[in-house]
């Protein structure tokens, strides 16, 4: 049947109605698809929300310090304050060495050798840094001989190395030129870092200057 004129008036006037409705949901559309835009040459458009990978955190230095210590003694040492990782490595070393528990009579030894200066003024060197309880098994004869000012500056120097030695490094096996001018041997037994015949307790901790080693004897040079 074909159609009258009334009922082709009416179609041809539904036609922009339809193309209106048409270009509404079109935009409507349009207007949430705004994670799949792109941004100059095609990379899709970061989400407002997302997070920049710049964003993520990265461990504190002290907590960096923490994780590559070698020695069971390390949990002695305080978490937090002055004596803990993160104060000592504000500090040079004789100023950080006088504030950890463990080695409190080292540091007081270098200043009354008169060391203190030269110590906290130098510039990237070691220390195997002798614990208290080391001082406190020295037999009558050693505090006798350092008691003299000579042979405790000659003592505390045999103490002290010329750049920053890693774990690593000792584990290989070093032979170490001190300050005072003789050697010493490292080597690692197992779990165990040893520095002549004392064993490290604690070590690779970082002064504003210095690495440290703790360890439980006080080295002797050669005569």
């Amino acid at each position: 049947m074909r159609p009258t004129g009334v009922s082709r008036a009416r179609h041809a006037a539904a036609k922009p109605l339809i193309a209106i409705a048409l270009a509404v949901t079109a935009a409507g559309c349009g207007s949430g698809a705004t994670s799949s835009s792109t941004v100059g040459g095609g990379a899709p458009a970061a989400s407002p929300g997302a997070a920049s990978p710049s964003a993520t955190a990265s461990p504190s230095a002290s907590m960096a310090h923490e994780a590559a210590t070698i020695g069971n003694d390390c949990g002695m040492i305080p978490a937090s304050g002055m004596g803990s990782m993160h104060g000592m490595a504000m500090d040079p070393v004789v100023v950080a060495a006088s504030h950890n528990p463990l080695i409190t009579t080292l540091a007081a030894e270098i200043r009354k050798a008169g060391l203190a200066s030269t110590l906290d003024s130098a510039r990237d060197i070691t220390v195997f840094a002798p614990d208290n309880q080391a001082f406190a098994k020295l037999t009558a004869h050693d505090m006798s001989m350092m008691s003299g000012m000579a042979e405790l500056d000659k003592i505390l120097k045999y103490h002290v190395v010329s750049g920053s030695i890693t774990p690593a490094e000792l584990a290989r096996g070093m032979t170490l030129t001190t300050l005072e001018g003789s050697q010493l041997k490292t080597a690692k037994m197992g779990s165990v870092y040893e520095v002549n015949n004392a064993a490290v307790t604690c070590g690779n901790l970082h002064t504003a200057n210095a690495t440290v080693y703790i360890i439980n004897t006080v080295l002797r040079p050669a005569r």
